[in-house]
């Protein structure tokens, strides 16, 4: 049997119409596993379904469906997240995060944000600097915000501003609250998994699957072509490696002449150690 193509999959779901924000999260978890099927996801799809089934049936407003919400997902299933949750890659691959009910504050939110939209909430991803939140309500009016990170605990606008201060040193700006794209959430997610393997040099690997889904997304910063070809040279594909450099340096000739010329100059450095 023949391993499906999780990349094509991906692609194809993020330029979809509507991109459905727990498959593409799911199908970044079978490529970093090689899942050779689609169990996993199928699994990972029924649970999301069973816990909204959970939830009371439209309990209020705003402050009802987070208070719901959180009582299921926060108290009685123990979803939530603590430090060392951001030491391991599990906690960024959403079927990892139903499993072990433990993730960072955006995987956790996407559960929140799952969940309740199946039960019927109004809400959405809140990209706060620096920690992830979900907002419930209609979009335009101010959210309600609650942490699944700390359980689902209801968030004062002083308390917004503490964590954006916390994270930037900066004041909370009304803008911060807009409502999170699908694609924006999943890009911030690969981010995410891409510092985690920067900072471990063995796992150089799964930087480089991350920077594929990346780039596969409809918008990208250009700059992923740039640390892809450097995860080539790193891994030892020094003509690979090369050629992708050499290739971003063209792209920056229009903008920035000088850094081409340095980006052409680390090429013909990998390509040096070829000898």
């Amino acid at each position: 049997m023949n391993t499906p193509d999780w990349r094509a999959q991906f692609a194809e779901e993020a330029r979809s119409e509507r991109p459905d924000l727990a498959l593409l999260c799911l199908l970044i978890g079978a490529e970093a596993e090689g899942a050779a099927d689609s169990s996993a996801i199928d699994a990972a799809q029924v649970e999301l379904d069973r816990l909204a089934g959970m939830v009371p049936y439209r309990p209020g407003g705003p402050a009802a469906w987070a208070r719901a919400v959180g009582d299921l997902l926060g108290e009685r299933c123990g979803f939530r997240g603590a430090p060392a949750d951001y030491q391991r890659l599990e906690s960024s691959l959403l079927h990892e995060v139903l499993r072990r009910r433990r993730g960072l504050p955006i995987l956790l939110s996407v559960v929140w944000m799952e969940v309740a939209r199946r039960a019927g909430a109004p809400v959405y991803g809140v990209a706060l600097p620096g920690h992830f939140t979900v907002g419930f309500g209609e979009v335009g009016e101010e959210p309600l915000l609650a942490d699944p990170f700390d359980g689902g605990r209801v968030l004062s606008t002083t308390d917004a501003s503490l964590l954006v201060a916390g994270a930037t040193g900066a004041p909370l700006d009304p803008s911060m609250l807009r409502p999170a794209s699908t694609l924006d959430i999943v890009l911030r997610i690969l981010n995410n998994i891409r510092a985690w393997a920067a900072a471990r040099p063995e796992q150089s690997g799964v930087a480089l699957w991350a920077v594929d889904l990346s780039l596969l997304l409809p918008s990208h910063p250009a700059r992923l072509r740039y640390e892809r070809a450097q995860l080539l040279v790193q891994r030892g594909e020094f003509v690979r490696g090369a050629e992708e450099l050499e290739q971003y340096a063209e792209i920056l000739d229009g903008v920035e002449r000088g850094a081409a010329d340095l980006v052409r100059g680390e090429a013909r450095a990998a390509r040096a150690r070829l000898n």
